[in-house]
Parts: structure tokens; sequence; C-alpha cells
């Protein structure tokens, strides 16, 4: 039998064209980056950094954007396998604006539909994805067929199969992000689709927004306690500079102040998060602990203009843990590589 995954994730790819003038309108940037880009193939990166074998299930374009993932993929060391094309449809590209310290508008091109929404069931490796130490799920794949049932097919594998000694958890990211949905904010279907990935998930993690759309709770603790009520073990409830609240059903929990930083782009600080979360979960780690670890990764990103190449290794978590900040060099990365 294969060794299996430490984390395996679900969802979204695409390329991520940021602008490398910070501060300046998208209609006036003049020189860009290009990057690996969608969130839990970000986190797939992101505990891959940390030393995690890891592999992500999404598709993409038959295009040169589309061969372009598969290499950055191969080169952040996260497995490919089940990454396949799509040929009636291109792969995504993302548009971001940078202007610091908490403005960073977005802009999906995602038309007439993205590859990773053609998810079908029968193409998943259930075994995998069963047997996967920490399977990682988000909202936007619930958010149209045939990535719907897929996500909950392999929600359902997890869930409904005798426990293993080795399996740690399925995260469900609430990534809401209405503007993949029918109804956008409006929404009348995705509370109800939040709810019941929430039974099969034994981790749920989001910002204040994302838990009112799974719970109608905005209040830090309610939603967690909310998210507790709906079937999961651990609450995580991201309160942007006001830290990150934890609470386990156990009777544990955990309010960590963010680490100071001066932030250059905040996007994919939470895929930075959500690695160092799955990093600390695997290592077993107390709740405090991981907090505390996941909150520095997702500060080390947010010093930096890129999201997955930004990816912080251990001895930078490390370091900023222990310098109770993160310092400008940190933010500028190995020979100033990811900055």
């Amino acid at each position: 039998m294969p060794e299996p995954y430490d984390v395996i994730t679900m969802g979204r790819i695409g390329v991520d064209l940021y602008p490398l003038d910070i501060g300046v309108p998208l209609a006036r940037v003049e020189t860009f980056g290009k990057f690996l880009g969608g969130s839990p193939t970000n986190v797939a990166v992101a505990a891959a950094r940390l030393g995690r074998r890891t592999a992500v299930i999404t598709r993409t374009g038959r295009d040169a954007f589309g061969e372009y993932l598969h290499q950055e993929l191969r080169g952040f060391g996260v497995d490919d396998r089940w990454v396949t094309e799509v040929e009636e449809y291109p792969t995504p590209v993302t548009f971001c604006e940078i202007f610091p310290p908490d403005d960073f508008p977005l802009y999906f091109y995602r038309q007439p539909k993205a590859p990773d929404l053609e998810i079908h069931p029968p193409e998943l490796d259930l075994d995998a994805v069963r047997d996967a130490r920490i399977f990682w799920m988000t909202g936007t794949g619930l958010s149209a067929e045939p990535s719907r049932a897929a996500t909950l097919a392999a929600l359902r594998a997890r869930s409904g199969s005798p426990a293993r000694e080795f399996r740690t958890a399925t995260v469900f990211d609430l990534d809401w992000r209405p503007m993949f949905w029918d109804g956008g904010d409006h929404s009348a279907v995705a509370p109800a689709r939040y709810r019941e990935a929430l039974a099969h998930a034994t981790v749920a993690v989001g910002n204040i927004d994302e838990c009112e759309i799974a719970t109608g709770e905005r209040e830090p603790r309610a939603a967690a306690r909310a998210l507790l009520a709906a079937g999961v073990e651990l609450a995580v409830v991201k309160q942007g500079p006001k830290g990150v609240l934890a609470v386990h059903r156990d009777g544990s929990t955990a309010d960590v102040p963010p680490l100071p930083v001066e932030v250059v782009n905040g996007l994919g600080a939470g895929d930075a998060f959500g690695g160092a979360l799955c990093h600390g979960l695997l290592a077993g780690w107390g709740i405090a602990r991981i907090m505390r670890y996941a909150n520095a990764a997702g500060a080390i990103v947010a010093s930096r203009i890129a999201c997955s190449s930004a990816m912080p290794f251990p001895d930078e978590v490390e370091r900023a843990l222990a310098e109770g900040t993160v310092t400008g060099d940190i933010a500028a990365g190995p020979a100033g590589a990811a900055s």
C-alpha cells in the first residue's frame, strides 16, 4: 500500500498576475509577476515548504498557463498527478491591486467556467483521499457542479470509513467568494451547502465574514460555538488585526494576537496560515502553539508581494517567532528571492 500523503488539498488553481508596482491602480500598472495561485493549491505549497508530503486535486485548461502550473507545482514539491486538463475552458487568471496595509482588490477571470469546477466524482482517487492524514477542501468547491458533488464525495469517503490512526484532520476552509455563487452575497443556497460540508469536517477555518455564511454568527466566540455545534472538533476564527481564536470541542481555547509585520500584500497570508495549521496538526502540537506558528507564517507572507513563492520555510517561521516580529531580512527571504 502506498504511503499516505500528509496533506491532500482540493479545489481552486490558477495563475496570479500581481503588479510589481505597489500602490498603483491596475490601469496604470506596467510590470507584473506571474505566480502559481489558488487558495487550496497555495496551502499545499505552504505545507510542502514546511516539509510535508502534499498533493492537490484540481484541473487546468489545456493551454500554456496549465503547463506553467504543472511546472510550478513540481518545482515546489507538490504532487500534480491529480491535476488534469479540461479541453473546453481556459486556465483562470487572477489580477490584484496592492494598496498596503489593508486594501488588495482581486479580479478573477474564470469565465465561462473555471476548469477546477469541472472535477467529477468518478475521477477521484478516493483511497488516497481517505488515507491522507489531512484532507483540505474549500467553500469555492461547493459553488457549482460537478465540483460540489466531487467535494462531498471526498468528504463522505473520509467521514464514512473506519478511523485510521494516521488520519489527523478533515479541514473545511470556509473560503467565501461571493462572486463564484449564484446570488453573490445574497446566495440562498450557500449556507445550506456549507452546513452539509461541515457535518463531514473535523476542522473549520474562516474569517468573520466566512463564519457568518456558515453559521449566521459574527461574534467570534459565538461563531466558534456554532461551528462546533455543526459537527467539527476544532473551530478556527481569523479576526484580522485582532488575531485568531481557536476553540476545541474538548474545551481548550487559544486567543492569539497577530505577529507585528509591515504588510506589503495581505493576499496569501491565509494560505500560509493554512499550510502551517496542517503542519502543526500533523506534529501533534497544542492549539496555542499551532495558532502562534500559523500566525507567524501568515505574517511572513503578508510582508512579501507573492503568494506561492513567498511561503516560508521552517527556519523563517521559527526566527519570526523568536524575534516577535517579521523583520526586514525575514521579509526579504533567502537572498531576497521571495520578496
